[in-house]
């Protein structure tokens, strides 16, 4: 995940042509804050100043700029991480590795791994993909 420094929030909302308002560099801080993807449910027990409609836009709002990308959970939940800073506004390039853990059932997105090419039949065309594993985090692992 990468992580933004306060300084960067303001002119990552200047690049996308976002206003700055200050639920949206909460959002931006709380999610830059975590090393795993969130749900609006989490966000909205940490964020108690600002309304579930308010978080809702501003999440939807964010993942069409490319500033974040929705994953979904083992149980079919939405979360949300920051996007790499190839991500452009209508255009993701989250093509990594999200590991759903089965004990916490934390979202986290490996960025970092390699992964292998994939050759698709003739005539298909993939504009991205999403790849899923599933198991235990080193936190769950420990215990």
């Amino acid at each position: 995940m990468t992580v933004i420094t306060n300084n960067k929030f303001e002119h990552l909302l200047d690049l996308h042509h976002l206003k700055k308002t200050g639920p949206r560099l909460k959002v931006l801080a709380m999610m830059s804050a975590k090393n795993t993807a969130t749900s609006q449910p989490d966000l909205e027990a940490l964020m108690e100043d600002v309304d579930r409609v308010t978080l809702y836009r501003i999440l939807n709002v964010f993942e069409e700029k490319g500033i974040i990308h929705k994953v979904f959970d083992l149980n079919g939940t939405a979360n949300y991480a920051i996007c790499t800073s190839n991500c452009q506004e209508h255009l993701h390039h989250d093509e990594h590795l999200h590991f759903n853990c089965t004990i916490c059932n934390k979202v986290y997105c490996l960025n970092d791994l390699s992964l292998p090419a994939f050759n698709l039949p003739p005539g298909f065309k993939a504009d991205g993909f999403t790849l899923y594993a599933s198991g235990t985090c080193p936190q769950c692992n420990k215990k």
